[in-house]
């Protein structure tokens, strides 16, 4: 599987836009478009850790739009100057990542140690809190029975909605109240981790060449999962999404690299943390019976979340069923606070019936999901990406209850497609993935 075929090239709208002036006209709109995504958000969010992180990442996206404007003026004048190359842009992207959301992040988790309390959102407190509860017995969650005994004002905290293998990520404060315990720098840990190995991956994938275009296109992808504001806003002030994605991208990246067995492996490590992960293994291991790895992807995809959830299972069943699917799917003691005006949750609030009707139409959408991935498998990592993009789209509209930061997932997917379609695989001939909007690079 590492001959060589030829990469097939497209000139639609995204491939226009995203090549303008090598890259770098749309450099300077995502950086100047965030920087007024930043003030205002520190000027009239109603979340103080999305105002703190504003007043820090506007300044931050500000310089990384007066260093592309720099770029492209030079790039005008000296078109083969080494300060408007490839490099030279992956340089500002690590630079503004760092300014607009470890610098926040780590500003946050320092005050936060010093006894701010408004300087992390609310799932930091949970994912901390599960795992000082895994190290003292065994299980992150709370029974039924022990969060009814919270004041009514503490039971939604009382509620950890995610895998076992998120609680992870609270052990460092079970051990000590620093600023690095900060769930949220683990979170960061992870993320940057994941998403530097998914580069190499790409970028060098063994007894493979690459080209400059491909090596742009992972550049966008990475950028869309680190400096877009709704992933840097997330990561520092949340941050538990960012580690998820990220391991998402990178079991794409193994199967764009002919690794099945790890895609599954790192698919189910992610699935192990959050239920965000779970559709996007159900669709790598159909890309993996497409390829005759199904078996390979499965084990992995598949077996990792089972093996984090078997111990708590085996503790307090009650707890993982009360926590994990009871609560998400809005039967438990309190409500979700995910309420983003996204249509699925204006048709539940605005018509009779109306979470009925909302559910009916998601439902119809996973059936037609469903019935294009029987007829049509992806037989490609990009097609793979594509399918999830748009699926995870169309389900984070149509939820009753959701949050405009889950749209983190379908942008990155998306924006990463492009990138997996690396030089030296070989890619199945026949593979249709026109999945609506053409967004290779």
């Amino acid at each position: 599987m590492s001959t060589t075929t030829p990469t097939r090239r497209r000139t639609g709208w995204w491939h226009r836009i995203d090549t303008a002036a090598g890259g770098l006209a749309l450099d300077l709109g995502l950086y100047a478009v965030s920087a007024g995504f930043a003030a205002v958000t520190a000027a009239t969010s109603t979340l103080l850790p999305h105002r703190a992180w504003g007043g820090v990442a506007a300044l931050g996206y500000l310089a990384a739009a007066i260093m592309a404007l720099g770029q492209l003026l030079l790039r005008r004048y000296r078109p083969g100057s080494a300060l408007t190359g490839l490099r030279a842009r992956w340089l500002v992207t690590v630079l503004t990542w760092t300014t607009v959301a470890l610098l926040p992040l780590v500003v946050q988790s320092v005050q936060r140690a010093a006894g701010r309390t408004d300087r992390a959102q609310e799932e930091v407190l949970v994912v901390e809190e599960s795992g000082r509860r895994l190290v003292e017995t065994g299980t992150p969650y709370l029974g039924p029975d022990a969060i009814a005994a919270l004041p009514p004002g503490e039971q939604l905290l009382g509620y950890t909605p995610y895998q076992p293998g998120m609680a992870l990520f609270g052990l460092p404060r079970a051990a000590s109240d620093a600023w690095w315990s900060d769930a949220r720098v683990w979170f960061a840990v992870g993320t940057a981790l994941a998403l530097l190995l998914a580069v190499r991956v790409l970028r060098r994938p063994e007894g493979t060449a690459t080209t400059v275009g491909h090596d742009a296109a992972v550049l966008r992808g990475v950028q869309a999962a680190t400096v877009l504001p709704i992933c840097a806003l997330t990561l520092a002030t949340g941050g538990d999404d960012l580690p998820v994605l990220a391991l998402c991208l990178l079991a794409l990246a193994f199967a764009a690299t002919a690794r099945p067995g790890w895609a599954g492996v790192v698919v189910g490590l992610a699935g192990a943390l959050k239920l965000f992960a779970w559709p996007v293994a159900a669709v790598l291991v159909i890309w993996g019976v497409s390829r005759r790895a199904g078996l390979r992807v499965a084990a992995g995809a598949l077996g990792v979340p089972a093996a984090a959830l078997l111990p708590t299972l085996l503790v307090d069943r009650d707890a993982l069923v009360e926590n994990v699917l009871r609560f998400p799917l809005g039967h438990g003691l309190v409500s979700s606070p995910a309420q983003s005006p996204f249509p699925g949750h204006l048709i539940a609030e605005a018509l009779p019936a109306g979470r009925a009707v909302a559910a009916g139409l998601l439902v119809v959408a996973a059936v037609a999901i469903a019935v294009r991935l029987a007829r049509r498998p992806p037989r490609t990592a990009r097609t793979a990406a594509l399918v999830c993009g748009y699926g995870l789209l169309v389900a984070i509209l149509l939820m009753p209850s959701t949050r405009f930061g889950y749209l983190l997932y379908p942008v990155a997917f998306l924006l990463w497609a492009p990138a997996l379609d690396v030089p030296g695989i070989r890619q199945p001939a026949s593979e249709d993935d026109s999945q609506g909007v053409d967004l290779k690079a």
